[in-house]
């Protein structure tokens, strides 16, 4: 019988599953040393957030399978020594959606019926009706930034109150949204006609303080704002003064900025309503990931593939001698798409050339997909589970031989495709294995898929001094150049240069580069 090791408390409908199917290892108790001494015989094991598996104890699990994180996040969880080891890794992505939807419609609820000072005011021994006056939900506008699983919960729900909903994510195409009933806006549309907003989007550079005082300017007075998703996607100062002004009408939160001490001033308005962090915390959510976890762990113990993987599942050790260079480059060549994108992939598709990659195409085109979607999606992503993030976001995915490999015995073709049209890049390894970017929409290179890349299309490419103004920008930043590469070809009149650089590009920086009046587009890659 497996022995599966149980290191962080988990609800009983999990442990049930595990009666007279494995032996159960209750190690909720123990430190780092002894929790390494208990997962050298274990063929499985499951935390959630308070147990911690880095290298050292990984290494130590001699027999160990799979690990499954009763929970979404994994930063617990060293995913690269488990995937060097050939331990799946898992996690319950879909247990707590339910609970997180329900959770900011309540809070909605609480807000415009003002529910928590009338329940107040009555523990008061006060009867204050006329202060407890609220607004109905009925014909309002409901919008939402991000329109993931959540997202398009709260949307189910929204509409049985005969709310119209609006939503915003630049990642979901918006055939996706409008399968739902839902109506795909622009941000500043979004935020000029709702009444109500709800944030459902993940937090990313890109997203952080979306909710700021420009955000906040464009609302209605009488809107209401309900943050159950991250507390960095508000600008909290901002939304004090707001609200203290009355410039909106009033937010119910559930995640800070800061945790667990959250602004005293903002959580003590009477026109905000704020719980603890606890959107997912439901009997019913915990039972659900509980219970994901650990058959997910006995679908692995039995020698089938789990539902929610995060990471590579095993490879032979000759099958990843041969195909691991491949896999850095398919990566490179999705993070080079998503630079170059315009709106949100349609469809993807991967060719390849050469025995290792045409014989593994699947997991090779699952790591393009992780290069692609992790940039975007604003969720963790690999090769394994980008296929399904994917299929969630309506994109259409292919893979096939390439029909032509320029000369290249190693070679992989990537077409995205997006509402602007389709653009393709490719890719060869050399003799060493070592990885290149041999075209770029149509312009030859030989770059190394590394650092931070400028990709600057040059309106007049006969014109000197193109190169050295670049230089001079980036130089009075103190961003070093690494390399400088122009492709001979011009295409629609314009050139291309790209430029590898050792820091990343402040705003500022790529704000003087794209004002340039020969600079027609600018793309910035980070393999």
């Amino acid at each position: 019988m497996h022995r599966v090791l149980v290191c962080d408390a988990i609800a009983e409908e999990g442990l049930a599953l595990l009666e007279g199917r494995a032996e159960m290892v209750d190690a909720c108790a123990l430190n780092r040393d002894a929790l390494i001494e208990a997962i050298a015989d274990a063929d499985a094991a499951i935390v959630r957030s308070a147990t911690t598996l880095d290298e050292g104890v990984i290494e130590a699990g001699r027999r160990l399978r799979v690990i499954a994180r009763a929970g979404v996040g994994v930063d617990n969880i060293d995913l690269d020594a488990a995937t060097r080891r050939g331990i799946a890794v898992v996690n319950t992505p879909t247990g707590n959606t339910i609970a997180a939807a329900e959770h900011a419609m309540a809070l909605l609820l609480a807000l415009t019926r003002r529910i928590p000072a009338a329940d107040a005011a009555l523990k008061d021994g006060r009867w204050a009706k006329q202060q407890a006056t609220g607004r109905q939900l009925y014909r309002k506008t409901l919008g939402l930034i991000g329109f993931g699983k959540i997202g398009r919960e709260v949307a189910k729900r929204a509409r049985a109150f005969e709310m119209t909903v609006i939503a915003q994510d630049p990642f979901v195409p918006d055939e996706r949204i409008r399968e739902l009933g839902v109506e795909p806006v622009a941000l500043q549309e979004l935020l000029c006609a709702a009444d109500v907003i709800s944030l459902h989007a993940a937090l990313t550079d890109d997203s952080r303080g979306v909710i700021d005082a420009d955000a906040l300017a464009m609302m209605k007075p009488s809107a209401l704002l309900v943050n159950c998703a991250r507390g960095g996607l508000v600008d909290e100062a901002a939304l004090l003064a707001a609200l203290r002004e009355g410039r909106i009408a009033g937010a119910a939160l559930d995640v800070f900025e800061a945790e667990p001490e959250p602004n005293a001033e903002l959580v003590g308005l009477p026109n905000v309503v704020a719980t603890p962090h606890v959107a997912a915390s439901t009997e019913e959510a915990q039972a659900d990931v509980a219970r994901e976890a650990v058959e997910q762990v006995l679908e692995v113990l039995a020698g089938g593939r789990p539902r929610w993987p995060v990471n590579v599942p095993p490879l032979s050790p000759d099958e990843l001698d041969r195909i691991g260079p491949f896999l850095p480059l398919a990566e490179s060549l999705g993070a080079l798409q998503a630079a170059l994108l315009t709106g949100p992939p349609l469809s993807a598709a991967l060719y390849a050339h050469g025995d290792a990659a045409d014989q593994h195409l699947r997991i090779v085109s699952g790591h393009f997909l992780a290069g692609l979607l992790e940039r975007i999606a604003g969720e963790p992503v690999n090769y394994v589970n980008a296929p399904l993030i994917a299929a969630e976001r309506g994109l259409q995915t292919s893979r096939g031989s390439a029909a032509d490999s320029r000369g290249y015995s190693q070679f992989l073709q990537a077409t995205v495709a997006d509402e602007a049209g389709e653009t393709s890049v490719a890719g060869a390894l050399l003799d060493r294995g070592q990885a290149r970017i041999v075209d770029i929409a149509g312009f030859g290179f030989d770059l190394v898929p590394e650092r931070t890349v400028l990709l600057i299309w040059n309106a007049r490419p006969d014109r000197p001094g193109f190169v050295g103004t670049i230089g001079r920008i980036l130089g009075e930043a103190a961003i070093n150049i690494l390399g400088i590469q122009v492709a001979h070809e011009v295409l629609d009149g314009a050139g291309l240069m790209a430029v590898t650089v050792a820091a990343p590009i402040a705003p500022e920086v790529r704000a003087e580069i794209e004002a340039l009046a020969d600079v027609a587009r600018l793309a910035i890659v980070e393999f």
